[in-house]
């Protein structure tokens, strides 16, 4: 059988380069490209799909939020994250919202080819990088963005980030009210009871960069 995917990336190069790779493979085949959630969602429904790759940073939603929509409207389609974050905050909620295979860009071609096979076939799959992250966290004990839920999570990303309550309510296609309700669980959680500690923790656990954050 032939394994139809879908790429969900933000970089066309990044697109290119898969799709190259998979034409190569007699049972691979490339059904649709998309840059964005919404767009990986419409060619979801427009096209259909196997398996979808991707990316955990795209323009707008994350690839988190992408993976829940698609999950929601194609439950068997299988997923397997792309994604140049190691970070186990990252790789669990992927996990949480139905992602079966994750692997860093920094894996081999022949290394993405195996896992497309096994997430195919319904087995998880992480790349060494990764799985020697998540082992590090749980040595060190739970990371404690765990303990948000997928979307409390896109929530914190996209506030840390630098968006306003109306820009994270209109990309996520939700109320200022449902946001505003969702920071106040998020600052309940983390204990963090003003912004300046939100950011301390985002950068902390890798949601921005910020280089003078303290330790």
């Amino acid at each position: 059988m032939t394994i139809r995917i879908l790429l969900v990336e933000d970089h066309a190069v990044v697109r290119n380069g898969y799709r190259r790779l998979f034409d190569a493979e007699d049972d691979m085949s490339v059904v649709g490209e998309a840059a964005s959630a919404d767009e990986a969602y419409a060619r979801l429904v427009e096209h259909g799909a196997d398996l979808a790759i991707v990316d955990l940073n795209l323009r707008g939603s994350s690839g988190i939020d992408a993976i829940r929509r698609m999950l929601a409207r194609e439950p068997g389609l299988r997923v397997l994250v792309v994604s140049m974050h190691d970070n186990p905050s990252y790789v669990t909620q992927a996990m949480r919202v139905g992602a079966l295979g994750y692997l860093t860009k920094n894996s081999e071609p022949a290394e993405l080819l195996d896992a497309i096979h096994d997430v195919a076939a319904g087995r998880r799959v992480l790349s060494p990088d990764v799985a020697q992250a998540l082992a590090g966290a749980a040595l060190d004990g739970e990371a404690l963005l765990s303990r948000l839920t997928p979307r409390e999570f896109d929530v914190l990303r996209l506030a840390a980030s630098g968006e306003s309550p109306c820009a994270i309510a209109s990309t996520m296609h939700l109320s200022q009210k449902t946001i505003h309700n969702h920071m106040s669980a998020i600052r309940q959680k983390l204990d963090a009871d003003n912004d300046f500690k939100l950011l301390r923790l985002a950068a902390r656990y890798g949601l921005i960069d910020w280089s003078a954050s303290p330790a």
